[in-house]
């Protein structure tokens, strides 16, 4: 059964005043998404350092009892057309936290500017980036929510089929996996969650990649997963997105990868980020923490 932390957000998302007229536009999006950081300030001992990784801007969030040798690579959700290192820092300071990490959160380019395969190339730039600057790959994770949680699997293929030295592990929160939208869990009625839509996933879609929604870098759930590094995937039962994850768990299964699926009851999309302060989000990050430290020791 949901929390009532869970549930006042959900009701807070259900109620939400819905704008008359023209839609909000892209820019608008954008500074509303960033805005709901500012509900939930970072804590007095997270240390923030900005940074350039091979040219994408990035932060260093870092809690107090970051471990400077183990690193976590961050890729922000918002369907690659919103979201920033302001809409997700407080989620980055508590997988600090959690996982005794340094975390660079990185700003990848977003479409419609910046279509795909930009958001990719700056991912995998930044994780060759943490390479060049000494840290060692046995200590590196990657991870992401949403959007970020498909880029975090599309970076990982990336990585393994230019040869380069694979990360210690992953974590996906959420994950979009599928741009082609061949999901059960989006038809109607079949889940009830207020935070993600089908038409808004096709609308993201049509603006990140619009001609290439099947290629396995876009909708890494058609890529090759064999030899990707040990996963965490964590997903709500609430979520159009619901069936990313478990098709996802199913090839994982099939090429022998070491995985984790923690299927939420009831949970909306990335209450991770949503609701940082339920108890469901405060457990999950924990164990996404100790997922992370239990692969770079």
């Amino acid at each position: 059964m949901p929390s009532p932390e869970h549930e006042q957000v959900v009701a807070m998302l259900k109620n939400a005043p819905r704008s008359e007229g023209a839609s909000p536009t892209l820019e608008e999006q954008r500074l509303g998404y960033d805005a709901m950081a500012a509900l939930h300030p970072l804590a007095d001992d997270i240390e923030v350092e900005q940074t350039t990784a091979d040219g994408v801007p990035a932060d260093w969030v870092c809690a107090a009892n970051a471990d400077s040798g183990r690193a976590l690579l961050y890729f922000h959700g918002g369907g690659y057309v919103i979201g920033s290192r302001d809409s997700h820092r407080e989620l980055a300071s508590r997988l600090s936290r959690a996982a005794e990490a340094r975390v660079l959160l990185i700003d990848y380019r977003l479409a419609p500017e910046s279509p795909f395969p930009a958001a990719l190339e700056d991912a995998t730039k930044s994780y060759r980036w943490l390479l060049e600057q000494g840290f060692d790959p046995s200590r590196v994770a990657i991870g992401g929510d949403s959007a970020g949680g498909g880029l975090t699997i599309s970076t990982l293929i990336a990585l393994r089929d230019t040869g380069t030295a694979m990360p210690a592990c992953g974590i996906c929160l959420s994950p979009w996996l599928d741009l082609v939208g061949t999901r059960a869990s989006a038809q109607p009625g079949a889940v009830d969650d207020p935070m993600v839509t089908r038409e808004a996933l096709e609308t993201m879609a049509s603006q990140y990649a619009p001609t290439q929604l099947d290629h396995p870098s876009v909708s890494p759930l058609y890529g090759d997963v064999v030899g990707l590094p040990p996963l965490l995937i964590q997903v709500g039962t609430r979520e159009v997105l619901l069936d990313d994850s478990t098709r996802l768990a199913e090839k994982l299964d099939a090429a022998g990868v070491s995985f984790t699926l923690e299927a939420e009851d009831g949970l909306i999309h990335v209450w991770q980020h949503l609701a940082p302060n339920a108890p469901e989000s405060i457990s999950a990050v924990e164990r996404l923490g100790k997922f992370i430290q239990a692969r770079t020791p």
